[in-house]
């Protein structure tokens, strides 16, 4: 087959806790950015959207124009130049090559805040839609806990998105959205979107998808798309209950070939059932307070004879990687044996690399990101290693993907293992501890800072997962948290269950 398509290929991806104070700019953006041929090269093969654009480019022998890729990940909002730079910069290049173009294939988050912008992906996607046209596709793929609603989705084509969390499907996405912009350009499909909102928010620690009865809702729709003869793509998303937007929580996309009416059916008829389920949704898993965890631990700990495998504290509420209420409590208590991996704590790390492997130091760490992330810590630490830090993810969510940490350091803390990282990284899999030569089974507690991507490699491998609730802007209660674009008369956990109280489902 000779090479008769060509498609752009670009991407811009941050997960906004529109609650954090400071904002990520366009030289935050930058540190994280690729360009041209850069994309290809260090994307391909990776186990992320833009590596699943790649895969079936490649494969079907379609040329790629790859324009600007730049990921931050789950931090604060972006500033409003942010958004406009590359919005304006991935428009620039699909007008400058419109008239040479089939196509575009764009990898967007679906949950960016900005000051400025009610929505940030529709201004996105509407920029891009004009320089390309009216006449020719434009295929987007998200994140599984995007805010969607029609308005976002007017300018594309289809749409689609993870469905897993932890995410261990972002090249499958990827692929999913380039298959099906091939087959429309090759005239196999005209594909339509519906998407419905069931009005429901839940905490980011309850959007695993193997909990139930999340689980057997994403069952239902893998089963209709099985069970049908013609194209249909379905996406159960969870949304991204942190970031405060109008369309903020739980969403349905269904992409058919050229059957709107049965994509609303099918959006609709799933919406409801999550309707349905939102009290169960939105706490199937305990919530431990920090003693109560402690105490349970420690004293489990003491019991055992052997060392067995770790027991892990998530401290999910921590959206930085920089709470220090978990250590703070490790610390007070004497706890020997645990670890804290990837603390982001920038001058931290710089001062134990100034200081030198071996030497010990006194430094004043973590709790800087907001007012609620804990009060910075005083403590002397032995440093173990410091240095510049980067590596390629091994685990299966983001599998190949580069990271740079930048300054790190690895330190003893009266017997508690705390690697300190200049850039903000999830602490999600084995490489957090291997990359120091170390191992996750050799430590009796981990605290962890994730949310769902932790439970693919952390589930065979502990002894037990307590969820702990701290005060921090990922709280479990999200009756807590200070919205203000979120209209709360119609969505729950605010709206109708007035009985509701998030209090009773705490532990002690």
């Amino acid at each position: 087959m000779t090479t008769s398509l060509r498609l752009a290929i670009a991407g811009f991806h941050i997960e906004s806790v529109s609650f954090l104070p400071v904002a990520a700019t366009v030289d935050d953006f930058e540190r994280a950015a690729l360009r041209g041929k850069a994309i290809i090269e260090q994307l391909r093969g990776a186990n992320t959207v833009i590596g699943g654009f790649i895969d079936v480019c490649e494969r079907e022998q379609v040329e790629t124009l790859p324009l600007v890729h730049t990921a931050l990940g789950a931090i604060g909002p972006a500033t409003d130049q942010a958004v406009t730079r590359y919005a304006g910069e991935i428009a620039a290049g699909v007008r400058d090559a419109a008239n040479r173009l089939d196509g575009v294939l764009l990898f967007l988050h679906g949950a960016c805040w900005a000051q400025s912008f009610p929505d940030p992906e529709r201004f996105i996607i509407n920029e891009v839609r004009a320089a390309l046209g009216t006449d020719k596709p434009l295929m987007v793929a998200f994140d599984y806990h995007a805010n969607l609603d029609a308005g976002t989705l007017e300018g594309a084509t289809a749409a689609f998105a993870y469905r897993k969390s932890p995410h261990t499907d972002t090249g499958d996405t990827g692929r999913r959205a380039a298959r099906c912009m091939v087959r429309t350009l090759r005239g196999e499909i005209s594909p339509v979107w519906a998407i419905a909102k069931p009005g429901v928010l839940v905490p980011s620690i309850f959007s695993a998808t193997a909990l139930r009865p999340l689980a057997d809702i994403i069952d239902e729709a893998q089963r209709i798309e099985q069970e049908s003869e013609r194209f249909i793509d379905i996406t159960v998303m969870a949304g991204f209950s942190y970031a405060d937007s109008h369309n903020t929580g739980f969403s349905v996309l269904c992409v058919t070939d050229a059957d709107r009416e049965r994509a609303n059916a099918i959006a609709n008829e799933l919406s409801q059932r999550i309707r349905h389920e939102r009290h169960a949704l939105y706490r199937p898993l305990p919530v431990h307070q920090i003693q109560g965890a402690l105490d349970r631990v420690t004293r489990e700990l003491a019991l055992e004879r052997a060392p067995g495998k770790p027991y892990v504290l998530l401290e999910h509420a921590d959206r930085m990687n920089d709470s220090t209420y978990l250590l703070a409590a490790l610390l007070e208590r004497g706890v020997q044996g645990a670890a804290v991996p990837f603390l982001w704590d920038s001058a931290a790390a710089q001062q134990a690399f100034d200081a030198g492997i071996g030497r010990t130091v006194r430094l004043r760490l973590g709790g800087h990101s907001s007012n609620k992330a804990g009060p910075p810590l005083d403590v002397t630490a032995r440093v173990l290693w410091a240095g510049l830090k980067r590596y390629r993810v091994s685990g299966t969510y983001m599998q190949g993907m580069p990271v740079d940490l930048g300054m790190t350091a690895l330190l003893d803390i009266n017997g508690i293992s705390v690697s300190v990282v200049s850039a903000f990284a999830f602490a999600v899999d084995g490489d957090a501890f291997t990359i120091f030569g170390l191992r996750p089974e050799d430590f009796d507690i981990i605290v962890l800072r994730s949310k769902t991507h932790f439970r693919a490699f952390y589930e065979p491998i502990a002894k037990e997962i307590l969820i702990v609730d701290t005060p921090d802007y990922g709280t479990a209660d999200l009756c807590t948290l200070p919205y203000q674009r979120l209209e709360k008369r119609s969505v729950f956990p605010f709206a109708e269950d007035t009985h509701f109280d998030v209090r009773s489902y705490l532990e002690p």
